[in-house]
């Protein structure tokens, strides 16, 4: 059977980005339907679903610290990096990218297993645990940091097999790990009454097949470039740390932002609350997933460009998904707002739980379309190597706009100032990010094209 492989510089650039979108969409999708398939399964536990799941949906904002650096190494660093190599046709260094990245990785997760392992009860109280919660939260997350190597191998090399045009072997990589879960999940978590701990257990092998998919096929096709071990360069080292940096900022600062959501909702409003940011973040990860395809899509089609020379083709790129991302977040901000409670009841059938995080979504939830301009800006920075102004932005809209917010608003409306930070983050955060991309990169792109026109 033939892969398919996209042709970023000769495709119609809207062929392109949905060429390589929507494997990405689907693998995300997959993805994070095995990572809701734990928490909808924990939620059912009897007698202890409520308590288990926030006890999970403490280790939640942990591991999307854990995975940031995936973004660091991965989509957010080497992958742009090793996408613009190719396009100037510099395979040698592309490669060079791709295992310092994967070296980068292996160490770091190691490093985060002995961390977790030796700090794991403070942590998770600094996290919001309690003494209800704290038994559930320490069985899965002392699991998953086990497969904390294997989880960071596979989400970094997936973005390096689509800088080579074959994102659907990324998406193949991640159905495997994802079926694997979903089968497992029952089997550990019911079958042999592991319970936490079984769903923990369920999704480490699932990264670990995932991971092992990945690494076989980087190092056994006859592709451009092969995943090889070799010895850390501080240069390259630097360059992926530095661009890196805005991604992992991005999913670091999401998990201060849950650890001060998951603090406040606890003083203004108890455990109740605390389950109603679980569950606040567990559809936001849902609606957002396809918003991560749709900027995985585009970025190696900017990067190969902009490495090539081609600015036009790179703007058009932007603006595509720009346009792309726009209808999809408004067709889901309508949604949510006139029917939440289907998407509540996936988490839980408590009548409070449900009443409370109601309304909170709708708040949580409003100007969702404004994310559509923060994301387009920030993945054009980052594709197209702009580390200082991707680095900015990404803990402008997180840390300087959404954690003060969250920690003063409850003080004028009570505990639905936590929830109300996230929106106006995204329209501030939007407007700004967007309007920076059109005055830096656009601005010196359409110079660059005159000058090539003449």
């Amino acid at each position: 059977m033939k892969i398919h492989q996209t042709d970023f510089s000769n495709q119609s650039v809207t062929k392109s980005i949905m060429y390589s979108s929507f494997p990405l969409i689907v693998a995300e999708l997959v993805n994070l339907l095995y990572s809701q398939v734990d928490r909808i399964y924990i939620s059912h536990m009897e007698g202890v679903g409520a308590v288990a799941l926030t006890g999970v949906g403490l280790c939640l904002p942990i591991i999307s610290l854990i995975s940031a650096f995936a973004r660091l190494y991965g989509s957010n660093g080497g992958g742009p990096l090793c996408a613009i190599e190719l396009g100037k046709g510099n395979n040698e260094e592309a490669e060079k990218y791709l295992s310092a990245s994967f070296s980068l990785t292996i160490i770091t997760g190691i490093i985060i297993t002995i961390v977790v392992f030796v700090f794991c009860e403070p942590i998770l109280y600094l996290f919001g645990a309690s003494e209800q919660t704290f038994p559930y939260a320490e069985s899965y997350l002392m699991i998953y940091a086990l497969g904390s190597v294997p989880v960071l191998v596979s989400l970094t090399l997936t973005p390096f097999i689509n800088a080579l045009g074959y994102s659907s072997i990324g998406m193949i990589g991640v159905v495997i790990g994802a079926g694997a879960n979903i089968i497992l999940d029952p089997v550990f978590i019911f079958l042999l009454d592991f319970g936490v701990r079984g769903a923990a257990i369920a999704t480490v092998i699932s990264q670990v097949l995932s991971a092992v998919f990945a690494v076989v096929f980087l190092r056994s096709r006859n592709l451009p470039i092969k995943l090889r071990f070799t010895r850390l360069e501080g240069r390259r080292v630097s360059k992926i740390c530095l661009l890196g940096t805005s991604g992992f900022t991005m999913g670091a600062t999401n998990s201060i932002v849950q650890l001060v959501c998951n603090k406040c909702a606890a003083i203004w409003g108890g455990d109740l609350y605390v389950g109603v940011m679980t569950i606040l973040n567990s559809i936001r990860e849902i609606f957002s997933t396809p918003i991560n395809g749709f900027s995985g899509g585009a970025s190696p089609v900017m990067s190969y460009n902009y490495g090539k020379g081609d600015g036009k083709r790179v703007l058009q790129s932007s603006n595509v998904l720009l346009v792309m991302m726009l209808v999809y977040t408004g067709a889901i901000w309508a949604l949510l707002y006139l029917f939440p409670l289907p998407f509540i009841h996936l988490f839980t059938s408590d009548v409070i739980l449900m009443n409370a995080t109601q309304h909170a979504l709708q708040v949580y939830f409003f100007g969702f379309i404004f994310m559509s301009f923060h994301m387009t800006g920030q993945q054009t920075f980052v594709a197209l190597g702009y580390a200082k102004q991707a680095v900015f932005f990404s803990l402008f809209r997180k840390v300087i706009i959404v954690v003060p917010l969250t920690i003063i608003l409850p003080y004028f409306i009570g505990v639905d100032g936590v929830v109300m930070a996230e929106p106006i983050s995204n329209v501030i955060g939007g407007i700004a990010t967007y309007t920076a991309v059109r005055m830096v990169v656009f601005s010196r792109l359409k110079k660059e094209i005159s000058l090539q026109n003449q």
